[in-house]
């Protein structure tokens, strides 16, 4: 290992403290190297301080808004008084503290070198921050993202906002514009139609969640309708307008949406920019780092995570590339991920889980005599029906073979995803599966249903 000449010396350098960098900096100490983990913000990224965990924290308490409007339904007198955004944000921001405490103990207690500052890749071999020189002969770029916006369209941060500004609310909108129906956008108008504010998205794809199942799309939709949160899809954004009530939205169809506030969700861009990757000869494709499948860059030394990687932006996406880039520098010679084989979870109500392939993905791979599905309705779920949701799970197999896509849509949906990606990443086959003894009564029974069906024998359902 490389000798720590003045401090400043290492085996690895890494540009970027969020998943992807934290990861790979603590699985590269436990092999052992001599890390420097340089943040300019604080430890943990996009997905700590400004994406998953805070937003997970707000959808949490948008369920508790819902349990005590619908308590009647359940036997049990309560009323919804309101929400003190004061105390939801106390609440969030305890949770994000608590991990973000986390994280850098975990990386004091490993010997990880923490640099704090804006870093600046100066060399195949080298990385500045703050006029300070740190080498290693391994390079990792993990520079996470930003919020995307449109031509045209300025974020003010106050009447037309991010996802940032969003989680830093004091008050909860009357009434919001949600321009963007994937992800980030489904899941903010979920929250705020919890709190009470009166919310639609206006999307221009055909369908909110398009990435998802076509049949997870059109079961959110349904979901969004009941809940009373407007959507118009096929529906692309002309130009938006300040009034004085908020902001008033143009679509290129002449239609025209008035909110108090704005939320663009239309996606998150890589920060590689001014950075000094193309200086040293680091490739960059349609916008993001180009890698190889172990995740090398075109200049020799140098590898990059997370999202400044084009994929899926998912913190447990570049959590795992960090652990991969460690092990292949330490010559492990660990698996190559499987870029299908990452679980998605949307975290609105109803929820929505995925694994491998959508019905049109496996159609256009296997051929569309090539595939066979079911679909088990929730409604035949004791434990579903406990929960008063309604969804599904939905199995796709190659003819014959093994398990290519799990679709899954309802309350608490995301925590059966584990089981899914097992099934899927282990190529089980349906009958294997319906082998296996599902806890009664739980929503995984779902699973195993829908497996006992394609395998031939259903038991709740008709076949």
């Amino acid at each position: 290992m490389a000798d720590n000449d003045a401090g400043t010396s290492f085996d690895l350098v890494i540009l970027g403290g969020g998943s992807g960098g934290y990861a790979c900096a603590l699985r590269a100490a436990e092999l052992d190297m001599r890390v420097a983990l340089v943040e300019k913000d604080k430890l943990g990224g996009t997905c700590l301080h400004r994406g998953c965990i805070p937003t997970k924290a707000l959808l949490h308490a948008a369920e508790i808004a819902d349990n005590a409007r619908d308590g009647a339904d359940f036997g049990i007198r309560s009323t919804f008084e309101g929400v003190d955004m004061a105390g939801v944000n106390k609440y969030k921001d305890g949770v994000v503290n608590r991990a973000f405490r986390g994280v850098g103990g975990l990386l004091r207690a490993r010997d990880v070198t923490v640099v704090e500052g804006a870093g600046r890749l100066v060399a195949p071999n080298a990385v500045q921050v703050n006029g300070t020189r740190y080498e290693a002969p391994n390079i990792v770029l993990a520079t996470g993202s930003y919020s995307r916006t449109l031509p045209g369209l300025d974020i003010d941060g106050e009447r037309v906002i991010t996802s940032d500004h969003a989680l830093q609310l004091t008050d909860v909108p009357s009434s919001v514009i949600v321009l963007g129906g994937g992800v980030i956008g489904v899941e903010f108008a979920s929250v705020w139609r919890s709190f009470g504010a009166d919310v639609t998205i206006i999307e221009a794809l055909p369908r909110l969640l398009a990435v998802e199942d076509e049949a997870s799309s059109k079961a959110v939709e349904r979901g969004f309708r009941k809940r009373g949160i407007t959507f118009r899809t096929n529906t692309p954004y002309k130009s938006v307008e300040r009034t004085e009530q908020g902001v008033r939205l143009t679509a290129e169809s002449g239609e025209t949406f008035e909110a108090e506030l704005l939320l663009v969700a239309v996606g998150r861009g890589p920060v590689i920019a001014d950075l000094g990757y193309e200086d040293v000869g680091v490739a960059i494709d349609r916008g993001f780092v180009r890698v190889d499948e172990r995740l090398r860059t075109t200049v020799p030394g140098i590898r990059a995570a997370g999202d400044i990687v084009f994929g899926l932006q998912l913190a447990h996406r570049g959590f795992q590339q960090g652990i991969f880039i460690a092990e292949d520098i330490a010559g492990l010679d660990p698996a190559v991920i499987d870029e299908t084989g990452i679980p998605r979870v949307t975290y609105c109500d109803p929820e929505v889980a995925s694994m491998g392939l959508t019905e049109a993905a496996a159609k256009e791979k296997h051929g569309a005599d090539g595939i066979e599905t079911f679909t088990y309705d929730l409604a035949g779920n004791p434990k579903s029906q406990i929960l008063k949701t309604q969804g599904f799970v939905k199995v796709i197999r190659a003819k014959n073979g093994p398990i290519v896509g799990i679709h899954m849509v309802g309350a608490r949906v995301g925590e059966l995803v584990g089981e899914a990606q097992l099934i899927y990443n282990w190529e089980a086959f349906p009958e294997e599966v319906a082998q296996l003894v599902h806890m009664h009564p739980t929503q995984s029974e779902a699973i195993g249903e829908a497996h006992l069906a394609l395998a031939g024998k259903p038991l709740h359902v008709h076949g």
